[in-house]
């Protein structure tokens, strides 16, 4: 059975809960999969404690929520990158302090995690960035030589920030600082900026950031996607328009599950159609999607011209991947999310790895092979 076909089947049975069932594009990802015996595969742990150095005081740094995953494969192995936030502050979204910890997973679905997060707001030079919301939403790829890259946000409750940091063994992090920092003279130090997902192709189970006519590119940012370029992997400087503003490759689109805003999901994949890009998407209460809950997020995908990553070439009109599930609509955001930020092949298929609700991590799968 080819794919088109038991795509068919399976949305004929009610197979695919959560799932789009429209006839699909030849270049989309999925159909995605959610095994219900495995999910939410992580949840808040109140258990878990880690000494704070930017107070000194031992926190429960994952108590409250545990959300907002990037993954890697390494030596066999699936790795998730998630955010965790304490349960400090007041009960509203992003008045916590946020840290990323780390799991593993041998089959990609039951994952062990690490006692003590691996990045986290510290003494150091980012404090002024980081402290006291922390450190969120991870995004990572490979570079050629090996070293892991990840993008993510710093927030002081002020001004969020697209980062970078890299390891050699995703337990390490050396913080490289704000995205922008040096671009255009200092133009972009202070912009609300988040969310990057960097172009990359596959090799084998890896995920590799891939130069296109020279350049990095990196799709980013909300409530629109912009797009930037960078020679390193660290320092980033936005494309802008012939108004010097940052040009805008993505926008909303009214009537559409996608009204509200559109926010870069995990790394671009380059594939022999294109550049896919997975991408989170809000709906609007009063010009969005009737048949969505205002402000649900749900996920959607777009596809660039491979050799051109501004050129848009093909994008769905339904999500492809939606909250259903209870834990997908139960936690800080009752509205509901299925906010994709990691990707990764494994397996002979494709593990897709989301936040759920602003709460927790779950898992849906593609076998590509059928």
């Amino acid at each position: 059975m080819g794919r088109e076909s038991r795509y068919v089947l399976l949305c004929l049975l009610g197979a695919l809960p959560g799932v789009a069932c429209t006839q699909q594009p030849r270049w989309v990802f999925g159909p995605f999969e959610k095994p219900g015996i495995v999910n939410p595969i992580l949840a808040p742990n109140r258990d878990a404690t880690f000494r704070s150095p930017m107070n000194d005081t031992v926190v429960r740094w994952e108590e409250y929520a545990t959300f907002n995953p990037a993954a890697v494969v390494k030596d066999g192995k699936v790795y998730v990158l998630y955010r965790a936030e304490d349960a400090s502050g007041d009960r509203q979204i992003g008045h916590h302090t946020s840290r990323i910890g780390l799991a593993e997973s041998a089959d990609g679905l039951r994952f062990t995690r690490r006692a003590a997060p691996v990045l986290y707001p510290d003494r150091d030079a980012q404090a002024a960035d980081e402290w006291p919301g922390g450190v969120e939403d991870p995004r990572v790829v490979e570079s050629d030589d090996g070293t892991y890259v990840l993008t993510y946000t710093q927030w002081n409750r002020r001004i969020p920030r697209l980062a970078v940091a890299t390891s050699r063994d995703l337990i390490h992090w050396t913080k490289r600082g704000p995205a922008f920092a040096a671009a255009s003279g200092g133009k972009y130090r202070d912009f609300e900026s988040k969310s990057g997902a960097i172009v990359a192709r596959v090799e084998g189970d890896r995920i590799i950031a891939t130069r296109v006519n020279g350049k990095y590119w990196m799709y980013f940012n909300v409530p629109a996607i912009l797009i930037a370029t960078s020679d390193d992997l660290v320092a980033w400087t936005p494309v802008e328009d012939d108004t010097g503003r940052p040009l805008s490759v993505l926008a909303p689109r009214p009537g559409y599950f996608d009204s509200w805003l559109v926010e870069a999901g995990p790394p671009a994949i380059i594939t022999q159609r294109g550049i896919v890009l997975l991408y989170n998407a809000g709906n609007s209460g009063t010009y969005g999607d009737a048949r969505f809950p205002p402000r649900v997020y749900t996920g959607g995908q777009v596809l660039y011209d491979r050799a051109n990553p501004l050129k848009l070439i093909g994008r769905l009109d339904e999500p492809f991947i939606k909250p259903a599930e209870d834990y997908e609509r139960t936690g800080q955001y009752p509205a509901g999310t299925t906010f994709v930020e990691g990707l990764v092949p494994f397996h002979g298929g494709w593990y897709l790895y989301y936040g759920t609700a602003d709460s927790r991590v779950g898992v849906a799968v593609w076998d590509a092979t059928r």
